[in-house]
């Protein structure tokens, strides 16, 4: 993982949440809050909350007495989440999964979209994860799927190798959809203090769009992409967006898309105290 696939500054947190979160993050947000609903935990910690989709999808279901604490590395896309809010109280926090600021077993929960691919020593983030979670507690969070089986983003990286052959741009292939083999993922659990039966869930839905031209700024301007995307200089960022979205309307056509979507939900529970 290159160190430029965690930076989401400058414009990418407005454009990730005007236009990602719509297009993908907010159905799987919803299916989370609503595993962790089912729970009724009373504290609850979310690790990389970026603009804060799962967090209002919680603020919304859990029981009004249940405390909210999000946290992500990029204070720029807290800032964002912040600004936007949440229907009730939510503590915001900058805070790195690899050493979180907290004390032991302070939380019953934890949950996390889609930011375990970012984390560059996992085995670390996940005894972390251990560490703040009180007996009994639940680590729940999950990851995209294969490229191959999420069609926006494997159109998109297919359409930018077109365009920079010497050297096409592969964040979304490297990054967001290179964290989904399910024995990898249950290693590193392992390896981070985890012993405990893992479940692990694949999810498909369907990520829409009002034109292809929307998935296609979404990726390549609202993501790190568009720093790898920037840094070839020629074609510019909005001809390689343009190539993207001819991609895209050649597989689904010029009016509104729809396109399938896969993610691994993983779910463990910390042993309680007379386990």
């Amino acid at each position: 993982m290159s160190s430029q696939d965690k930076v989401f500054a400058g414009a990418i947190p407005q454009l990730y949440e005007t236009h990602l979160v719509p297009l993908i993050f907010a159905p799987y947000a919803a299916d989370l809050a609503r595993r962790l609903a089912a729970r009724r935990p009373a504290r609850v910690l979310e690790v990389a909350a970026g603009t804060g989709v799962v967090t209002r999808a919680l603020a919304a279901v859990l029981d009004e007495g249940s405390a909210i604490v999000a946290t992500d590395l990029n204070q720029a896309m807290l800032d964002q989440a912040i600004a936007l809010g949440t229907s009730r109280p939510v503590e915001w926090q900058q805070a790195d999964a690899q050493a979180l600021p907290f004390a032991d077993a302070s939380f019953d929960a934890l949950v996390c979209q889609f930011g375990a691919m970012f984390f560059p020593d996992k085995p670390k983030a996940y005894a972390e994860f251990r560490r703040v979670l009180a007996p009994g507690g639940l680590l729940l969070f999950n990851v995209w799927d294969r490229i191959e089986d999420n069609e926006f983003t494997d159109l998109v990286t297919r359409a930018l190798a077109a365009v920079f052959p010497d050297d096409p741009p592969h964040f979304l292939a490297r990054t967001p959809h290179g964290y989904h083999d399910r024995a990898a993922i249950e290693r590193d659990l392992r390896a981070g203090g985890w012993r405990e039966p893992i479940a692990i869930e694949t999810i498909t839905a369907l990520a829409r769009a009002a034109s292809p031209r929307v998935p296609a700024f979404a990726f390549c301007q609202g993501t790190p992409l568009r720093g790898e995307i920037e840094a070839r200089a020629t074609p510019s960022l909005d001809e390689a967006t343009a190539a993207a979205a001819q991609a895209i309307a050649r597989r689904f056509g010029d009016g509104p898309v729809d396109g399938r979507i896969q993610a691994h939900v993983i779910s463990v529970e910390k042993p309680g105290a007379h386990a």
